[in-house]
């Protein structure tokens, strides 16, 4: 975005906007269809997928719909006094999120049964053992940073020498950002263990909104460029649509294979109209 200047002012938007769809409909949707598919039937814990979507439809919400009905500036963008507020709650909601998760109420988190099996959780690590893999997602981060700064241009070339919306490299790079946790939670489905599949593709969800506004947030109010983050009507449609399936589908602790197929059609219209508007 630094590099493309005003011209890219949309694309966290349509990066954050592309990643909570492909998660809520591709990666969930592939993992409900994939595992009902081997196991007929999967059951996971309802409070646990119950706090993420809660929290998941506050941010998606407040970050990307909002911004087209203040009226401090003409949407779809936010003052910056209410871009700072915006950060701020993004972060609120995201801590208070990863506090339930790993802290106060770790148990939602498991599969229904396993809240009984002090066996359950994960031996805590060593210090030498944090420490090294602190590091090591630090050094991680940056080739990230640097990989995704490399292929950013290559991906607008394609897209524009494709005659392709704008819109399609925030979706392209959205998915390459999201394949790691994408396959762990289709190796998980296939395994029987929803559960860990809703908690990958939820998790990154909340991460990819949490932490990114605020990141490009800050960077914007830094550098005096304008930040573009409503959606225009057709997105906001399909976002409220995606969180509506989401929460019925995922709402009785059960799933099978309908609930697989219905993602799946919401992401193919998802992809088909951003390539036909």
């Amino acid at each position: 975005m630094l590099n493309g200047g005003p011209a890219t002012a949309a694309l966290a938007r349509d990066t954050v906007f592309a990643a909570v769809m492909l998660i809520l409909n591709g990666m969930i949707g592939i993992c409900l269809l994939v595992g009902a598919s081997r196991h007929h039937e999967q059951r996971f814990g309802l409070y646990g997928v119950s706090a993420s979507l809660t929290t998941l439809a506050a941010i998606s919400i407040l970050t990307l719909v909002l911004p087209n009905y203040t009226t401090t500036v003409a949407g779809p963008v936010y003052s910056t006094s209410q871009l700072i507020f915006v950060a701020i709650i993004s972060l609120v909601l995201y801590g208070g999120f990863v506090l339930v998760q790993t802290v106060r109420h770790r148990d939602y988190f498991l599969p229904p049964g396993a809240k009984l099996d002090s066996h359950a959780h994960a031996v805590p690590p060593s210090d030498w053992h944090a420490s090294g893999s602190a590091a090591l997602l630090l050094l991680s981060l940056a080739v990230v940073v640097l990989l995704a700064k490399a292929l950013a241009p290559g991906i607008e070339r394609m897209v524009f020498e494709a005659g392709a919306p704008k819109t399609l490299v925030g979706i392209i790079i959205a998915a390459v950002v999201l394949m790691p946790e994408g396959l762990a939670a289709y190796r998980a489905a296939r395994a029987n263990r929803l559960q860990t599949s809703l908690n990958l593709a939820l998790g990154s969800a909340l991460a990819s909104i949490g932490l990114t506004i605020p990141a490009v947030a800050a960077v914007s109010i830094a550098t005096g460029w304008t930040l573009t983050l409503g959606l225009d009507t057709k997105s906001t449609v399909l976002l409220l649509l995606s969180l509506f399936v989401c929460t019925l589908s995922l709402g009785t602790g059960r799933t099978t294979v309908l609930q697989g197929v219905v993602h799946l059609v919401v992401l193919a219209t998802y992809l088909f109209t951003t390539i036909v508007p």
